[in-house]
């Protein structure tokens, strides 16, 4: 049985549709959809023009795919397309005058790669998630999940909450691709096993509940495997060793010789994962530290070369990137202008030592038996950060082929290398010191004090609810879509990194506030009153600009039937 690379990328950005435009908000998802998306697409189609599968396994996060398909997003997508061309006339224009034939010639550069994107995404229709759907039923690639909005998992204070990001994402996974998914990608890479938790914040904190384990919830969905970060498996202790932490042993777990049971755990092995007293298990890869730092970092991986080009300097107005890296003093007023020449030989350099990497990788990992090297890695790391990221994973794709390297996506992975012991895994995540201190700190305690609050309070309107009709169930639909809104981890992240803490931090006061004028209409419908004319419009307004998830059922929260 051959050891694959699969190659997983996690495809999300939040809600910003209708939350501002620029410096933060659609403009986010445009500048994704032109360097990453249409892009990833137009390498996947030309390596399938040529019968080359990508195998790439690529997460859309519900509320991306909710983004992509909307009208919503047409429209600004063709503004900003408007405003990039303009831009890229009149930095010509500009640069003419200043004698710089150089910066001219990548001014014609940028308007011929907008408008390939341009014509590409009026060759599929604009429908993104619909062309990635055609992708995997031709079994090319293939797409997991994410928690609906993206909200942090372990650290969401009801399981009611959970169940409904599940769920949802369960059913904005079907509606747009047709299929429900098999995998989920956890927001973060976040993962609690089961114990007796602790509100870490909110008016409760101190209170302690059994919770179940986050692997028990996704086997309510049939949510079958996610990813972890390497560090979980490290720390893991074999489940094997304490037979009442595990509901049921596998075949497989009975059928393995005691020196395959007790060998030392691998992060290229998947691992069936399983908690003390559980109900459900599901499987989980493990990040390969080696390759994905070899692409991750900027400092020691591909992104930093210095030929390629520069995120942070641009020529305004219009905001055209026309330097490279050039050195690592981050001085913006040294870079030199970009060559995309150049930065094209790096590409093509760099692939070869990767597909190297991973071949010795292999060759190491599966010294023992069949193995898995996962590589995980944020969809947007590749043209939007790294604007020659999709040519590299072009010539990769081309490379392994080349170099015989089996690739495969993750339910692929699974029946070449099905797990063979069951674990334990500790708390954790894949950000700094793989806990939860990016999302839970200082900075962010407060959010967390209005999650808190309002899961208490929407659980309350599901206890009362029942099967609620006509304006009570539209205003509890919209009361959990703004709860949902309001859990997004990025709101922390943004806050965490000084990325955008204005903005995240406006947009949790935002739905948090939204939540609670909901949440007293509502209960006064619950009371027998009717809906005034003052809240309907209110109603009306909110539903039109938190669209997603329009089938949203607030009985999503309650645990699935057997």
């Amino acid at each position: 049985m051959p050891s694959p690379f699969a190659l997983v990328l996690h495809t999300h950005l939040p809600m910003v549709v209708n939350h501002g435009r620029w410096p933060h908000g659609s403009d986010w998802l445009n500048e994704a959809a032109f360097e990453c998306y249409l892009p990833l697409l137009d390498v996947a189609h030309r390596l399938v023009a040529d019968g080359i599968s990508p195998k790439w396994t690529i997460n859309i996060s519900p509320v991306l795919a909710e983004q992509l398909a909307s009208a919503e997003f047409q429209k600004e997508l063709a503004f900003y397309y408007d405003n990039v061309m303009r831009a890229c006339v009149d930095s010509r224009a500009y640069f003419q005058k200043e004698g710089r034939d150089d910066i001219v010639q990548l001014t014609r550069f940028w308007e011929q790669f907008y408008e390939r994107m341009w014509e590409l995404h009026r060759r599929i229709g604009g429908d993104i998630p619909g062309t990635f759907a055609d992708l995997q039923r031709g079994s090319h690639i293939e797409i997991i999940t994410c928690a609906a909005t993206h909200g942090y998992l372990p650290l969401l204070s009801r399981d009611e909450s959970i169940r409904m990001q599940l769920r949802t994402a369960v059913e904005t996974h079907r509606r747009h691709f047709g299929v429900a998914p098999r995998g989920i990608w956890l927001p973060e890479c976040a993962y609690r096993p089961r114990y007796e938790w602790t509100p870490p914040a909110g008016q409760n904190r101190g209170d302690r509940r059994l919770r179940p384990g986050i692997e028990e919830m996704l086997a309510e969905y049939n949510l079958e495997y996610f990813i972890a970060d390497a560090h979980l498996v490290a720390a893991a202790a074999p489940v094997f060793l304490y037979r009442d932490y595990v509901p049921r042993k596998t075949q497989l777990d009975a059928a393995m010789p005691e020196a395959s049971r007790n060998a030392p755990l691998s992060p290229y092995q998947p691992y069936r994962v399983a908690s003390r007293g559980g109900t459900g298990s599901a499987v989980a890869f493990f990040r390969d530290p080696k390759t994905t730092l070899q692409v991750w970092s900027r400092e020691h991986g591909y992104p930093g070369e210095y030929a390629y080009l520069e995120f942070h300097k641009k020529h305004f107005p219009g905001g055209l990137r026309f330097w490279r890296i050039t050195d690592s003093s981050g001085d913006l007023g040294k870079k030199i202008v970009y060559d995309p020449a150049l930065a094209a030989e790096k590409v093509r350099s760099q692939a070869r030592h990767f597909v190297e990497l991973v071949g010795d990788t292999l060759s190491h990992a599966s010294a023992q038996g069949p193995a898995v090297v996962c590589s995980p890695y944020d969809a947007e790391l590749f043209g939007h950060w790294w604007f020659e990221g999709p040519q590299w994973l072009e010539h990769i794709a081309r490379g392994m082929v080349r170099a015989d390297v089996p690739r495969a996506t993750l339910g692929e992975s699974l029946a070449m290398v099905p797990p063979a012991r069951t674990v334990a895994l500790p708390e954790g995540s894949w950000g700094e010191g793989g806990d939860h201190r990016v999302w839970l700190n200082r900075d962010t305690e407060w959010t967390w004090d209005r999650v808190y609050s309002a899961e208490a309070e929407w659980a309350e309107h599901l206890a009362r609810a029942g099967d609620a009709k006509g304006d009570l169930r539209r205003v509890l639909a919209q009361t959990t879509r703004e709860l949902l809104l309001l859990e997004s981890s990025d709101w922390q992240f943004l806050i965490t990194t000084q990325a955008a803490r204005d903005y995240a931090e406006r947009r949790v006061a935002e739905h948090y506030a939204e939540f609670k004028r909901l949440s007293e209409m509502a209960r006064s419908l619950e009371d027998g009153n009717v809906l005034s004319a003052e809240a309907g419009e209110m109603l009306s307004r909110l539903e039109r600009q938190d669209f997603v998830f329009p089938p949203l059922d607030p009985a999503w929260a309650k645990p699935p039937e057997a």
